[in-house]
């Protein structure tokens, strides 16, 4: 995970170098070379999910001089990512705070036993409706037909149970390290409300969309809570890429970070909609055409 991207261009490598100094340990080696049980932690995975985002469009940038956004997102940990791009803080800033999101989620997660599961093909009303009965969370709303429950083991297996009396096609446990984006990330919103309250925000050069509210945030206080909020409070990503397409007018969309979930998502929620996405330099070099272009 952006091994090559960090072999071939400075501006990438020069972020990774950045992020093992301002860290105090090698999170590149990780990134780069695993194992997967180590990278896959959550105090791991967050700082190396931001710092692998922002090097990719460090190279974007680069490659394609011209290239201008006009508003930002990200699902979850990327809405850290889209508020360092959109110069509401600075890198260095930026992985400070997700460090300290990472690790208290990390602590949190083992001082409770929780559980996530994706339900498929259910209406999003029947779906709240289970999530009551089984007294657990929204986590996300992350397509048409597709939510995310979190929260207590027990209740997640119960709600897994039920879902086919509520309407959904299927319901999945997911394979997590906890109940992200529910009440038992109480004591990672606490911590991370304090990081934020002693974090200076800039206005962001474009507008950033919430995961909470899916809107455009840009003082210094709605920004500060709508990080917190999300620890505990669900992702609204459907209604995001629908806010940025009908209120902010957002053609195309360019996803930088492993995979292309979003990407997919992207495509579900409002079919058709153009989206690039680049983690690695075959995904740069087949799109730097196309977004030169646009």
């Amino acid at each position: 995970m952006g091994a090559d991207l960090a072999a071939e261009y400075p501006a990438a490598a020069d972020i990774f170098r950045s992020a093992d100094e301002i860290l105090g340990y090698s999170l590149s080696d990780i990134v780069f070379h695993g194992p997967a049980e180590e990278l896959t932690k959550t105090s791991i995975c967050q700082p190396a999910l931001y710092v692998h985002g922002l090097a990719c469009l460090a190279v974007v940038r680069e490659k394609i001089p011209g290239l201008a956004f006009h508003a930002a997102a990200g699902l979850s940990l990327g809405e850290f990512t889209a508020h360092a791009a959109a110069g509401t803080f600075d890198f260095e800033t930026g992985l400070r705070l997700v460090d300290r999101r990472a690790r208290a989620m990390q602590d949190a997660c083992e001082r409770t036993e929780g559980g996530m599961a994706a339900i498929i093909g259910g209406d999003e009303g029947r779906v709240r409706d289970l999530a009551a009965a089984a007294d657990v969370d929204v986590a996300n709303l992350n397509s048409p037909g597709q939510i995310v429950l979190s929260g207590e083991s027990s209740k997640i297996a119960l709600a897994v149970s039920l879902a086919k009396e509520y309407g959904a096609r299927k319901a999945v446990e997911l394979t997590v390290a906890g109940a992200f984006h529910s009440r038992l990330m109480e004591t990672a919103y606490e911590t991370l409300s304090k990081a934020l309250e002693e974090t200076t925000m800039s206005t962001p050069s474009v507008p950033v969309v919430c995961n909470v509210d899916a809107v455009a945030v840009s003082g210094a206080a709605e920004i500060r809570r709508s990080l917190a909020d999300q620890v505990t409070g669900s992702v609204c990503w459907s209604q995001s890429i629908e806010y940025m397409i009908d209120h902010l007018h957002i053609t195309h969309f360019l996803e930088l970070g492993p995979g292309e979930v979003l990407s997919g998502l992207v495509g579900r929620i409002r079919k058709g909609t153009p989206i690039s996405s680049i983690a690695n330099v075959a995904d740069l070099e087949l799109e730097i055409a196309s977004l030169s272009a646009s």
